[in-house]
């Protein structure tokens, strides 16, 4: 079996942490739901009846959404860069350090949820990821 590519690791560590966020936010979901004694209403609109819940509740969830959005650009110029056999330390360090942020992101955000701090994080991470864009961009064109 070939080794697989440096630029893969970074991928794979973001899922294992989105999954990690997705646990963290039923765990705290469905107690908060029974302890609310919610009931569920498959006709209520997107998102009311989640708001009724306390806010560091809401905030994992949250989180676990921003994680299927600007992620899935990473994912999508990684993989890129792995199959035109990019593995310079540059892309592999931008990668990982677009990961490492993120994970910081979702721990504040969980957590303190400051929004301020929250954004320059998203911000950083955001050059981070246009920097893997541009490294895709030399090579393809």
């Amino acid at each position: 079996m070939p080794n697989a590519s440096p630029m893969l690791a970074p991928v794979v560590a973001l899922v294992i942490w989105s999954a990690v966020i997705w646990a963290w936010m039923y765990a705290t979901r469905i107690p908060a739901i029974i302890k609310a004694r919610m009931v569920l209403e498959q006709t209520a609109p997107r998102g009311e009846q989640m708001a009724q819940l306390p806010p560091k509740v809401r905030w994992k969830a949250d989180n676990y959404n921003h994680l299927m959005e600007q992620p899935t650009l990473f994912y999508a110029i990684a993989i890129s860069l792995a199959v035109l056999g990019d593995q310079s330390t540059v892309s592999i360090a931008l990668a990982w350090a677009y990961v490492g942020l993120r994970v910081v992101h979702s721990l504040v955000q969980a957590t303190w949820n400051n929004i301020q701090t929250r954004f320059a994080l998203f911000f950083v991470s955001s050059l981070l990821l246009f920097g893997l864009v541009y490294q895709a961009a030399v090579r393809v064109f």
